[in-house]
């Protein structure tokens, strides 16, 4: 999304005779030294809704990193090195998020930023970031712009940002994938398409219906609805009456929920279609009406059916946390791992430290970055984008979301 479309990460190094022991002062190289004597902590921010109605996917944000900088820790990923997070509530607005990255890029010891979840809130923060060399790497923003700038649709790509990475794939893979299921696998040829107003909303719904169109379906009629409102009957009479076989929502599981629900109550008995935006429980949850049939797009292929995710969900599990992972969890391991192994190069090729400049380091590094994570080989292209493009279409069957297709795809 998620734009849906964050954490913060604390290192300790010892280098050869000199051992770093200020009792938690920061010094001039991007970290801090470690008031316990013997290192350099590096903080990983992460910036995530951790509280409010996306709450779900934050806290699994949230803890996922966390899960990572503890295996970095208790695996010495990087010697001398101890890693900390700091994780911080942007409840999902982008004015908020923008305050945040402001805190952040004023720590010294963060070196990597995890978040956001929502493109609107990305958005927000790049600039700040970008001012401050300071990495920033996605789990969930799928808006196009973000990393291939705002011209990008007429087939001119300039990254905007330098700072900026994700390991979700973009709203033009997920919107193309997402009309390709539902024209031709789901039969469907008259959709009627809405949209939350939002960045990651309006930016997939555009996506998926100028694909559905091309494709040679029809798209009945368009509507959008306002965030955090809860009556959507005179758009889910408009699609009643626009004999429509099918609704793609752009927008998040809130609104999709209780738009689903009311499209079923106004007598429209159809299937709606969303991005990864919608593929959480409380979008079923959401709903009085049984929405078996509904469908959902999401990055990445099931975690759970994945080799590479085995050890990640036994971690996970084993740490006890109360949030459930949730969708973008992988990706946020993923994320986080990709600073600690940019944070690992750096101090490689400094002799074991920290150099005064650490953060632009970083940034560089992370163009650079490959390994084997949770959802598979991790790496960025020149835009800063994942060259990760495997997706995954969830229909609810017997009130659960359930995976049907998974592909890499091409476009």
């Amino acid at each position: 999304m998620r734009h849906r479309s964050l954490l913060i990460l604390t290192t300790v190094i010892t280098t050869g005779a000199l051992t770093l022991t200020a009792c938690g002062s920061r010094d001039d190289k991007g970290g801090s030294n470690d008031s316990s004597g013997g290192g350099t902590t590096v903080v990983i921010g992460v910036d995530a809704p951790l509280t409010g109605s996306l709450s779900a996917l934050g806290q699994g944000i949230k803890n996922s990193v966390d899960l990572a900088v503890q295996t970095a820790n208790k695996n010495k990923e990087v010697p001398g090195v101890t890693f900390k997070i700091e994780a911080l509530d942007d409840q999902a607005v982008p004015a908020t998020g923008k305050a945040n990255a402001t805190k952040l890029a004023g720590m010294k010891d963060v070196l990597g930023v995890v978040g956001p979840l929502n493109s609107g809130v990305s958005q927000s923060m790049q600039a700040d970031f970008e001012k401050a060399n300071l990495t920033q790497v996605s789990p969930a923003n799928t808006n196009p712009s973000l990393s291939q700038g705002d011209n990008w649709g007429k087939g001119e790509f300039k990254r905007p940002f330098k700072t900026y990475f994700r390991t979700a794939t973009t709203d033009v893979v997920q919107g193309k994938f997402a009309a390709n299921y539902l024209f031709n696998d789901a039969k469907k040829k008259k959709v009627f398409v809405v949209n939350d107003k939002q960045t990651y909303g309006a930016g997939l719904a555009a996506i998926f219906a100028e694909e559905f169109k091309r494709l040679g379906g029809t798209v009945a009629g368009t509507d959008s609805v306002t965030v955090r409102e809860t009556d959507f009957s005179s758009t889910a009479n408009k699609i009643k009456a626009s004999g429509a076989d099918s609704v793609y929502f752009g927008g998040q599981y809130p609104e999709g929920g209780l738009l689903s629900d009311q499209v079923k109550k106004a007598g429209a008995k159809i299937p709606t279609m969303g991005g990864d935006g919608i593929y959480d429980p409380q979008f079923i949850k959401a709903s009085g009406e049984a929405n078996d049939g509904d469908l959902a797009t999401s990055v990445g292929f099931p975690v759970e059916k994945l080799p590479t995710a085995k050890k990640f969900i036994a971690d996970y599990n084993a740490a006890g946390y109360k949030d459930a992972y949730a969708a973008y969890g992988g990706y946020s391991y993923d994320a986080a791992w990709s600073i600690i192994q940019a944070v690992k190069a750096v101090v490689a090729a400094n002799n074991g430290k920290l150099p005064d400049d650490a953060r632009a380091k970083v940034t560089e590094a992370m163009s650079k970055v490959s390994f084997e994570g949770v959802t598979g080989k991790v790496s960025f292209d020149q835009y800063g984008d994942t060259t990760n493009k495997q997706l995954t279409v969830y229909q609810v069957k017997n009130g659960a979301w359930t995976d049907v297709k998974s592909e890499t795809f091409k476009d």
